[in-house]
Protein backbone atom coordinates (compact mmCIF):
# COMPACT_ATOMS: atom_id res chain seq x y z
CA UNK A 1 0.00 0.00 0.00
CA UNK A 2 1.18 3.46 -1.30
CA UNK A 3 2.08 6.14 1.72
CA UNK A 4 0.62 9.43 1.51
CA UNK A 5 4.09 10.37 -0.02
CA UNK A 6 4.23 8.44 -2.48
CA UNK A 7 0.79 9.19 -3.95
CA UNK A 8 1.75 12.66 -3.81
CA UNK A 9 4.74 11.79 -5.37
CA UNK A 10 2.82 10.24 -8.33
CA UNK A 11 0.33 13.13 -8.51
CA UNK A 12 3.45 15.57 -8.48
CA UNK A 13 4.96 13.46 -11.42
CA UNK A 14 1.77 14.02 -12.92
CA UNK A 15 1.63 18.05 -12.35
CA UNK A 16 5.18 17.93 -14.13
CA UNK A 17 3.57 15.98 -17.49
CA UNK A 18 0.52 18.79 -17.74
CA UNK A 19 -0.06 19.89 -21.25
CA UNK A 20 2.09 23.37 -20.41
CA UNK A 21 4.87 22.14 -19.11
CA UNK A 22 5.04 19.50 -22.02
CA UNK A 23 4.67 21.85 -24.50
CA UNK A 24 7.27 24.27 -23.19
CA UNK A 25 9.42 21.15 -23.17
CA UNK A 26 10.48 21.71 -26.76
CA UNK A 27 12.73 24.41 -27.69
CA UNK A 28 10.70 25.29 -31.14
CA UNK A 29 7.35 26.02 -29.21
CA UNK A 30 9.07 28.29 -27.02
CA UNK A 31 10.37 30.20 -30.14
CA UNK A 32 6.86 30.03 -31.68
CA UNK A 33 5.54 32.22 -28.28
CA UNK A 34 8.45 34.50 -28.22
CA UNK A 35 7.44 35.37 -31.78
CA UNK A 36 3.97 35.98 -31.46
CA UNK A 37 4.85 37.92 -27.88
CA UNK A 38 7.27 40.04 -29.90
CA UNK A 39 5.09 40.75 -33.10
CA UNK A 40 1.80 40.06 -31.78
CA UNK A 41 -1.06 37.88 -33.90
CA UNK A 42 0.20 35.85 -36.43
CA UNK A 43 -0.26 33.21 -39.17
CA UNK A 44 1.64 30.03 -39.12
CA UNK A 45 3.16 31.22 -42.49
CA UNK A 46 4.39 34.90 -41.29
CA UNK A 47 6.06 32.80 -37.81
CA UNK A 48 7.86 30.48 -39.73
CA UNK A 49 9.77 33.23 -42.03
CA UNK A 50 12.33 33.72 -39.27
CA UNK A 51 12.52 29.95 -37.93
CA UNK A 52 14.71 27.16 -39.15
CA UNK A 53 11.19 25.04 -39.46
CA UNK A 54 9.20 24.38 -42.48
CA UNK A 55 5.39 25.93 -42.33
CA UNK A 56 4.11 22.27 -42.16
CA UNK A 57 6.41 22.11 -38.44
CA UNK A 58 5.24 25.29 -37.12
CA UNK A 59 1.37 24.49 -38.04
CA UNK A 60 1.97 21.16 -36.19
CA UNK A 61 3.73 22.83 -33.11
CA UNK A 62 0.97 25.74 -33.03
CA UNK A 63 -1.64 22.74 -32.57
CA UNK A 64 -0.11 21.34 -29.48
CA UNK A 65 0.54 25.28 -28.30
CA UNK A 66 -3.26 25.65 -28.85
CA UNK A 67 -4.22 22.33 -26.96
CA UNK A 68 -2.50 23.68 -24.03
CA UNK A 69 -4.20 26.80 -24.11
CA UNK A 70 -1.01 28.94 -24.48
CA UNK A 71 -2.02 30.39 -27.52
CA UNK A 72 -5.53 31.05 -29.16
CA UNK A 73 -6.27 31.07 -32.97
CA UNK A 74 -9.41 32.78 -34.75
CA UNK A 75 -10.05 32.79 -38.52
CA UNK A 76 -9.90 35.03 -41.19
CA UNK A 77 -11.34 34.31 -44.18
CA UNK A 78 -9.13 31.24 -45.32
CA UNK A 79 -6.19 32.11 -42.61
CA UNK A 80 -5.90 31.43 -39.04
CA UNK A 81 -3.86 34.15 -36.86
CA UNK A 82 -2.81 32.63 -33.76
CA UNK A 83 -1.51 34.90 -30.47
CA UNK A 84 -0.72 34.31 -27.12
CA UNK A 85 -3.46 33.93 -24.61
CA UNK A 86 -2.27 35.74 -22.14
CA UNK A 87 -5.38 34.89 -19.44
CA UNK A 88 -5.74 31.30 -20.53
CA UNK A 89 -1.34 30.75 -19.84
CA UNK A 90 -1.81 32.52 -17.24
CA UNK A 91 -5.16 30.39 -15.21
CA UNK A 92 -2.74 27.13 -16.21
CA UNK A 93 0.23 28.81 -14.61
CA UNK A 94 -1.42 29.03 -11.56
CA UNK A 95 -3.64 25.56 -11.45
CA UNK A 96 -0.09 24.02 -11.97
CA UNK A 97 1.43 26.12 -8.99
CA UNK A 98 -1.51 25.92 -7.04
CA UNK A 99 -1.58 21.63 -7.28
CA UNK A 100 2.28 21.42 -6.78
CA UNK A 101 2.40 23.65 -3.50
CA UNK A 102 -0.60 21.22 -2.09
CA UNK A 103 1.50 18.19 -2.99
CA UNK A 104 5.61 19.34 -2.54
CA UNK A 105 4.77 19.15 1.56
CA UNK A 106 3.70 15.80 1.48
CA UNK A 107 6.20 14.36 -0.95
CA UNK A 108 8.99 16.80 -0.38
CA UNK A 109 9.13 19.36 2.72
CA UNK A 110 11.91 21.67 3.02
CA UNK A 111 15.15 20.61 5.02
CA UNK A 112 14.07 22.00 8.11
CA UNK A 113 10.26 20.35 8.37
CA UNK A 114 12.00 16.62 7.49
CA UNK A 115 14.77 17.50 10.09
CA UNK A 116 12.32 18.47 12.87
CA UNK A 117 9.86 15.47 11.54
CA UNK A 118 12.89 13.22 12.62
CA UNK A 119 14.17 14.58 15.51
CA UNK A 120 10.47 14.86 17.26
CA UNK A 121 10.07 17.77 19.53
CA UNK A 122 12.61 18.93 22.35
CA UNK A 123 12.26 17.27 25.55
CA UNK A 124 10.67 19.16 28.19
CA UNK A 125 8.25 20.71 25.47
Amino acid sequence: MATERERAARELVKVLDSRLLSALAEPARVEIVKFLLLNGPSEAGVIAAPLPLERSVVSRHLKVLLDAGLVSARKEGRRRIYDVDGPGFLARLEAITAEARALVMLCCPPPALVTLRRKGPARGD
